[in-house]
């Protein structure tokens, strides 16, 4: 039986330029061949196509990329889960630095001075997001140098709120967005962090994955908003909740439409509401987040009625 090889030796298997030729060969003969429903590519096919001085050379690169990044059939050479993800990273050149972009103005919220206008930046590797009024950050989220590469302005803000909805949609279900693995998810107590400015937040959510060490946070509020009922809820209001960037929420959180307790101080159920014109959505919520309950909640006018 084969050993397990270490990460280490992992990595050393692409030392050789002849073996990273080897995987974007398979990626782009496969790509070719999509219609036909192949997704393997021979021996001899990758030969055609690699620059190699012999068979057997070739043969020994393969044989040292299979069982980790290669898989070999029958009829040829197609990837594991780990040369998938390794060849559509180098293709997509994630490896290099995302561009430079002019500052995008974009709605949003400030949760420090309730501003409502934004300016996104690259920096450091991240979409941080500012506010126009106060300078302070109002949020940031990691960006790939595909996303910047040939997107600007409302199309890029667009690119990262996709994906930023994405992540925590699959973070809500206990699964890692990076690694596939099991994420847990707690509340804390607002007042026990550290924030180096005040801030309308009762209650935080942290997530972390236990095999790769993803790690998010959010407040309260906004985590219960990519619940199901919450989607659909703001939806028949206007509001495309997967269709918003995080920084957006900041608003409804500044201004008192958002909030968060914990329903009694012997218990760990938390209670959010979210305000939408004259109707609330409340959600229930226990230790781990997970919804136990809702109920929506519609307010009377009552300016209309006599004294």
């Amino acid at each position: 039986m084969e050993t397990e090889r270490t990460a280490d030796e992992v990595f050393n298997l692409l030392a050789d330029e002849i073996r990273l030729d080897n995987l974007r060969t398979v990626a782009y003969a496969q790509h070719e061949e999509k219609r036909t429903g192949i997704a393997s590519l021979s021996f001899s096919n990758i030969y055609d196509r690699v620059d190699v001085d012999s068979t057997s050379k070739l043969s020994y690169h393969l044989g040292e990329l299979t069982g980790v990044f290669l898989r070999k059939h029958n009829d040829g050479y197609a990837f594991t889960h780990a040369g998938e993800q390794l060849v559509r990273f180098v293709l997509a050149e994630n490896y290099r630095q995302p561009s430079e972009i002019s500052p995008i103005e974009t709605d949003g919220g400030c949760l420090f001075c309730g501003e409502t206008t934004v300016r996104a930046v690259i920096e450091d590797q991240y979409f941080m997001v500012y506010c126009t009024a106060c300078d302070r950050g109002v949020n940031a989220y990691r960006v790939r140098p595909a996303q910047v590469r040939e997107r600007t302005g409302e199309d890029l803000i667009d690119a990262v709120t996709r994906e930023q909805a994405g992540d925590l949609l699959k973070a809500r279900r206990g699964v890692c967005p990076d690694c596939g693995g099991c994420i847990e998810t707690g509340v804390q107590d607002a007042a026990d962090i550290p924030f180096p400015d005040e801030r309308p937040v009762s209650f935080i959510t942290t997530s972390e994955c236990r095999d790769c060490l993803r790690f998010l946070s959010l407040p309260l509020p906004v985590a219960a908003a990519y619940h199901p009922e919450s989607i659909s809820f703001h939806w028949e209001h206007g509001v495309d909740v997967l269709g918003s960037g995080v920084w957006e929420f900041n608003r409804y959180l500044h201004d008192g439409r958002w909030t968060s307790e914990r329903v009694s101080t012997n218990s760990h159920e938390y209670r959010v509401e979210l305000r939408r014109d004259t109707s609330t959505l409340r959600l229930f919520l226990d230790e781990s987040t997970t919804v136990t309950r809702t109920e929506r909640v519609r307010r009377r006018d009552q300016s209309k009625r006599n004294s």
